[in-house]
């Protein structure tokens, strides 16, 4: 491969990646409906799926600033905190803490003081949350958990995240060495 079709590659690669992701994203109510499944196109569940997408994606490229063999506890817990907001519009995207405390240990940049700092921005999540809730200010989306209806807003938050995983590989793999 030449020098000017390794520029070009790293540079369009991406760009196929992101249109992919968005064009598959939005296309899929539309597929979903012609098909006469159960995803109307405007599902607002779907919709609020592409804000949890951006604010993962935050806290992918916060995780990609983590240092190799400290406790990056500060980072984890705006990990933590990221995960609590989304969690608001999608709350089962909680559970993608896992993956990222795995991506924690692998980089050897987990401690217990790193655990702590997630309950903590969980905790300090919770106690607004409830105070919103009861001023009456926001509704309980975490009262409906695991209902069908909310989980749709995973294709955004899961085409969105390959993309940038996707990309950035594309774009290590065809760096200047």
């Amino acid at each position: 491969m030449t020098y000017s079709q390794r520029i070009l590659l790293r540079r369009l690669l991406p760009v196929v990646f992101w249109l992919l992701a968005l064009g598959g994203s939005i296309g899929v109510p539309f597929l979903l409906e012609t098909f006469n499944l159960q995803l109307p196109t405007f599902n607002i569940n779907y919709w609020w799926g592409f804000l949890s997408a951006g604010i993962v994606l935050l806290a992918i490229i916060v995780a990609g600033h983590f240092d190799r063999h400290e406790p990056n506890v500060s980072r984890l817990f705006q990990i933590a905190g990221l995960l609590g907001i989304a969690s608001y519009w999608l709350p089962t995207v909680l559970f993608l803490i896992v993956p990222f405390i795995i991506y924690a240990i692998w980089k050897s940049a987990m401690s217990f003081k790193a655990f702590l700092a997630i309950l903590i921005a969980w905790a300090t999540e919770a106690v607004y949350a409830v105070i919103f809730i009861y001023l009456g200010w926001i509704h309980n989306p975490w009262a409906h958990f695991f209902e069908p209806d909310f989980q749709w807003g995973w294709i955004p938050v899961a085409a969105l995240s390959i993309a940038l995983l996707a990309s950035t590989i594309a774009r290590l793999l065809l760096r200047e060495r």
